[in-house]
């Protein structure tokens, strides 16, 4: 008798802990993308609206989502188009010049979008200094577009450097001291025969609110602090970092088709502390924190770096130290190992990261389902919202959004505040895209009252 209550009682547990692992799995592949398949984890904003799909998705990708807020209301999305096909498509060549880059507005918060104009660079976001509306990025040369009607028309593109290489995503601006501070990377060197991330130096730009921005005499560049010159694979020991051994200047073919670059940083957005009890406050707010997407073919890190405003208006780029003494180029953070998007929320006193979700970088590399994009730390189909007082201590807010499998990214987001919501636009793909990286749409999401998710 006593044997068979056991066994009944065994049994009630099994079914119990069964019923809890069936919760908490997330289906392996989803054909409705509205609708995941049994997430413990209720997406926060699953639906979205598209704002530019790919009539090509083998050969056509949608890249560089960013958005702005301007004074009004009106929302300005961002997004560039790559591929072998993009120089087929109606409208995109003039002459010799390729207008890659697309501007859409909204006024009804994100629910419909009209196109504006197109532009002849990327990696560009939009922002707004003044009574005027920027888009800056690079085409190869920093470039840049403004508007003085919120988007309705638009300048002649113009250069504010001449004969440099730039890189960068679409990543956060900061305002501070009557200016406006974002990042741009420059290529300093031209040695890396790989993706070369050991070779770029972020540049933060200081513009000042009110004067013309499409003029570089109007911008104030930082000094240039280059990976490669800061640490070495053999510089670092008991962080596994790197994570793999390749060549310092060809990287490594880890398997077919993953390859590994040598360790470096990129994806650059700025962070400055207004908390006195920080420990990297400044008073007299005039340091600026860059926090990076670091590449270590790991996970879980960001770089950081720190630029300094000297009293006759220079800006200094260095490596920031902790109370020890030793230098801090690491730092915890959830989908450090791509690109991320913070953002200050002046009402919480918090900032918001946006980031990709890694929940298998352990795998080896030759054993990788062929679906995976490149590397095991390389999953992109997982958006997910944390929030920190302090940029290190980061608490998880939820999953934003989920691709339908692995291969359906939902990635490379940024995001703004729009009164209690927080939208964000973000680099994705169905069962139509090429891979994970190459998506075939833009997507727009919204998140509902998010400072509700503060706990």
């Amino acid at each position: 008798m006593r044997l068979r209550m056991l066994e009944k009682k065994v049994c009630i547990v099994l079914v119990l802990a069964a019923a809890v692992i069936v919760s908490i799995a997330p289906a392996t592949e989803q054909k409705d993308l509205k609708q995941p398949v049994a997430w413990k984890v209720k997406p926060l904003a699953q639906d979205f609206v598209k704002i530019f799909e790919s009539p090509s998705p083998k050969d056509v990708y949608c890249y560089s989502p960013g958005l702005a807020r301007c004074p009004n209301g009106r929302l300005v999305a961002t997004m560039d188009i790559g591929g072998r096909g993009a120089a087929k498509l109606p409208g995109i060549k003039r002459g010799k010049t390729m207008l890659r880059g697309k501007v859409f507005t909204s006024d009804d918060h994100g629910k419909t979008w009209a196109h504006r104009t197109n532009f002849p660079f990327w990696h560009a976001r939009p922002f707004v200094a003044g009574y005027s509306l920027y888009v800056l990025g690079q085409a190869g040369d920093l470039k840049v577009i403004r508007s003085d009607d919120w988007g309705e028309t638009w300048s002649e593109p113009a250069a504010l450097t001449k004969g440099q290489k730039w890189h960068q995503a679409p990543c956060n601006v900061c305002y501070a001291n009557g200016c406006v501070y974002l990042v741009m990377e420059r290529r300093m060197t031209n040695k890396i025969r790989t993706w070369p991330v050991g070779e770029m130096a972020p540049v933060l730009m200081r513009g000042k609110i009110g004067e013309d921005l499409t003029k570089r005499e109007n911008w104030t560049f930082a000094s240039e602090l280059v990976f490669r010159e800061i640490v070495s694979d053999d510089d670092v020991d008991y962080f596994g970092v790197p994570f793999f051994k390749v060549d310092p200047l060809k990287g490594k073919l880890m398997a077919p088709h993953r390859g590994c670059a040598p360790m470096g940083w990129l994806e650059t957005n700025v962070v400055q502390f207004v908390d006195p009890d920080h420990y990297w406050y400044d008073p007299k707010g005039k340091t600026f924190h860059l926090w990076m997407r670091a590449h270590t073919g790991g996970t879980g890190y960001a770089s950081i770096a720190k630029v300094v405003e000297d009293d006759d208006g220079r800006m200094t780029t260095m490596l920031e130290t902790v109370p020890s003494g030793k230098k801090a180029l690491w730092l915890p953070c959830p989908g450090g190992q791509m690109k991320f998007h913070i953002l200050y929320d002046e009402k919480t006193k918090l900032y918001w990261l946006l980031s990709s979700q890694a929940t298998d970088s352990m795998t080896r590399v030759d054993r990788l389902p062929s679906n995976r994009y490149n590397l095991p730390n390389n999953e992109r189909h997982r958006l997910q919202l944390h929030f920190s007082k302090n940029c290190v201590d980061w608490c998880f807010a939820g999953l934003v959004a989920v691709g339908g499998s692995v291969s359906q990214g939902r990635h490379y987001a940024s995001m703004i505040i729009d009164g209690d919501d927080l939208h964000i636009l973000s680099r994705s793909g169905d069962a139509k895209a090429k891979n994970a990286h190459d998506g075939n749409f833009i997507s727009f999401h919204t998140v509902k009252n998010f400072r509700d998710l503060v706990y």
